[in-house]
């Protein structure tokens, strides 16, 4: 499988990364285990999780996601085969949050407790900490690249005139650099990340992990009525959000491409992501082996540049 750098880090990944919200949320750990083991099995390798996963959730605190990927590495020994992401900086269930340096240097001690290893591949500013200087920040992550407890550092949620401060500060001071950023984005959602923050990410080499590539699913296409709203735990604010014309525009025209490529929209609505020029590797959870299997055919589908259009038209703001 063909990998592509992500950003200046020297690292490389395969071109569809596995988001861990769904571990400790909608999947538990023994269903999680074989949604791991199928996707390095698969020949891809980017997890990208968070300490705050899945606070949200009645009785969680966060950490339940890290915790389930940290017993799945000590039992399947497949370190080695993957490239670990998280974050730190949003709101854990104790009410912490943010990115002095203190704090992000005690919440990464957390997350390796957890995740049961030495070091992480990408550690992420989860969310903008407008209360603590970008200096403080970059020098708490610039302690943990030497301990070689980091590997490399990217941003999630910074909009594009935070992020160029960021990576100016980076080149003035002589910190380390985000050398990722991950923004929502999607067939849907794309007006936020492609008037500034893309021409950015190109400019610098930023690699680009878009999260809720599906749309929190309604990408799918399995949410066309109210009544379909109910199948899910995410079904509660698509149909506010998606259920309109262009959401309708969109979804027909995920239905003719998929057709002509024999898939469903789902995999259609990522390979537009992995071939727009900007990303690395859009997000996508999976809830089950079979579902991660069909998701991955993303990575095998060349576009064509009528598809791309057709898509694209639909898709126009």
């Amino acid at each position: 499988m063909k990998k592509k750098p992500l950003g200046r880090s020297g690292i490389s990944v395969a071109p569809l990364a596995l988001g861990g919200n769904v571990f400790g949320w909608t999947i538990d750990e023994k269903a999680s285990f074989p949604v791991l083991d199928a996707f390095v099995d698969l020949g891809f390798d980017l997890i990208d999780t968070a300490n705050m996963y899945s606070a949200w959730v009645p009785g969680n605190q966060g950490g339940e996601s890290e915790t389930i990927i940290g017993k799945w590495l000590k039992a399947s020994g497949k370190r080695d085969k993957i490239v670990l992401a998280t974050k730190v900086g949003n709101l854990m269930g104790d009410g912490t949050k943010g990115l002095k340096r203190d704090y992000i240097v005690q919440s990464l001690e957390a997350s390796l407790k957890r995740l049961q290893c030495d070091h992480v591949d990408l550690y992420q500013s989860h969310k903008d900490d407008f209360d603590t200087p970008l200096e403080e920040t970059l020098g708490a992550y610039e302690h943990l690249i030497k301990s070689g407890k980091v590997r490399a550092i990217g941003a999630s949620n910074y909009d594009a005139t935070h992020l160029a401060e960021a990576l100016k500060i980076s080149a003035d001071k002589k910190l380390p650099a985000y050398i990722s950023l991950q923004p929502e984005y999607n067939l849907y959602d794309r007006k936020g990340y492609e008037d500034a923050l893309e021409p950015l990410c190109l400019k610098e080499s930023v690699g680009v992990i878009g999260y809720y590539s599906l749309a929190s699913g309604f990408l799918t296409g399995k949410y066309r009525t109210e009544a379909d709203l109910n199948q899910s735990a995410r079904g509660g604010g698509i149909g506010k959000k998606y259920f309109n014309d262009r959401g309708w525009r969109i979804l027909a025209a995920l239905d003719q491409v998929a057709k002509a490529h024999q898939t469903v929209p789902a995999v259609i609505a990522l390979a537009w992501l992995i071939q727009r020029k900007s990303v690395t590797a859009p997000i996508a959870s999976a809830t089950s082996v079979k579902q991660l299997t069909e998701l991955a055919r993303a990575a095998e589908i060349t576009l064509s540049s009528n598809d791309v259009a057709k898509l694209d038209q639909a898709s126009a703001v």
